[in-house]
């Protein structure tokens, strides 16, 4: 499994949020074993950091019975209560409060790492100790998939959405699961393939986002240089749409990440690379049409896990790449290697 300070980096890469030293020099000063324990110090930080700031105010719409008219006058329900007589009435009114959905979010998220046995102690306390923090017009919001489908529909700033992925990444892999939810749960989320390669996909393609600057980065759908004597069939054939496209022009490079155990299969006793994973590369490399005097080539990059590879052919006249990732050294080796893919 991979080291979880190259963990860190691959979250942050992820999400959109450069490493912090702060939170780096925390890692040094108390070695995490788990993922969770990182998780957790993520959190904290982000959130200390909101909160130094002050929680964004919104305006909330509340219904309260008043002695003082404010606002829109609920006229059914205050004759109906026969508040008139006492001087008083049910009004609708918009005041500014922090109590909003990614807040209550992370009061309910913080109030379910408090005594979570997958924390060490100290770690707990600071989970305690935030919370406390927190204004008390703010309502814990338990962790559900409901709740962040709704506030993945709105436009957080970056600091809002950094802080619902760490909440939903510790809600998908470390809090206890509805009895109906069905989904399994890593003990250590390192070992679930499928969001790893998802978090492994958009770190690389934020790492060349932010790490440099002959390319343009973007995720690119590619038309199939196909037909049919039927119009309606060409909706059948499947979407083909790259991890990363670096572009600049001179060249336009497919890169597609793949996180799996090995780059290599055994196959009649001889190591192979993976069939499906070529074929998808060059069906890529096939359809795509690059602008004149653009040098189109592919890679397919793995992180190592059992035997480094590194072979490169030509295939349908385009040059490509098979390679993998050294995760287990320090980030400096692992930026330096993914920005040699690319240079030149």
């Amino acid at each position: 499994m991979i080291p979880l300070a190259t963990l860190y980096y691959l979250l942050c890469y992820a999400w959109q949020r450069l490493p912090e030293p702060a939170v780096l020099q925390a890692t040094e000063a108390a070695p995490f074993h788990r993922p969770l324990e990182l998780l957790t110090q993520m959190l904290l930080h982000a959130a200390g950091q909101l909160l130094r700031t002050g929680l964004p105010l919104a305006f909330i719409s509340n219904q309260q019975e008043v002695s003082e008219l404010r606002g829109r006058i609920e006229l059914a329900l205050t004759l109906g209560r026969g508040l008139l007589p006492q001087g008083r009435a049910v009004c609708t009114f918009d005041e500014l409060s922090p109590n909003q959905p990614l807040h209550q979010l992370l009061a309910g998220t913080l109030a379910a790492l408090a005594p979570h046995p997958g924390l060490p102690l100290a770690l707990r306390r600071q989970v305690s100790q935030l919370r406390r923090r927190l204004p008390a017009a703010v309502q814990p919001l338990a962790p559900a998939a409901p709740v962040f489908a709704a506030l993945r529909r709105q436009r957080l700033a970056a600091s809002g959405a950094f802080l619902l992925h760490i909440c939903e990444l510790i809600y998908e892999t470390a809090l206890p699961a509805p009895a109906e939810d069905g989904r399994g749960r890593f003990a250590d989320f390192r070992r679930d393939e499928r969001l790893m390669a998802r978090l492994f996909e958009q770190a690389v393609r934020n790492f060349y986002r932010h790490e440099q600057r002959q390319y343009r980065v973007f995720t690119e759908t590619i038309t199939w240089q196909a037909e049919a004597a039927n119009a309606q069939d060409m909706s059948l054939l499947p979407t083909m749409l790259t991890d990363t496209t670096l572009e600049s022009p001179a060249r336009k490079i497919i890169l597609d990440t793949k996180y799996y155990a090995a780059a290599l299969r055994p196959r009649y006793d001889q190591p192979r690379l993976i069939a499906p994973h070529l074929y998808q590369l060059y069906a890529y490399l096939q359809n795509l049409r690059p602008a004149p005097g653009q040098a189109l080539e592919g890679i397919l990059l793995y992180p190592a896990a059992t035997a480094a590879v590194d072979v490169r052919y030509t295939l349908g006249g385009h040059p490509v790449r098979i390679v993998t990732l050294d995760l287990h050294q320090p980030w400096p080796g692992i930026a330096a290697a993914l920005l040699g893919l690319v240079a030149g």
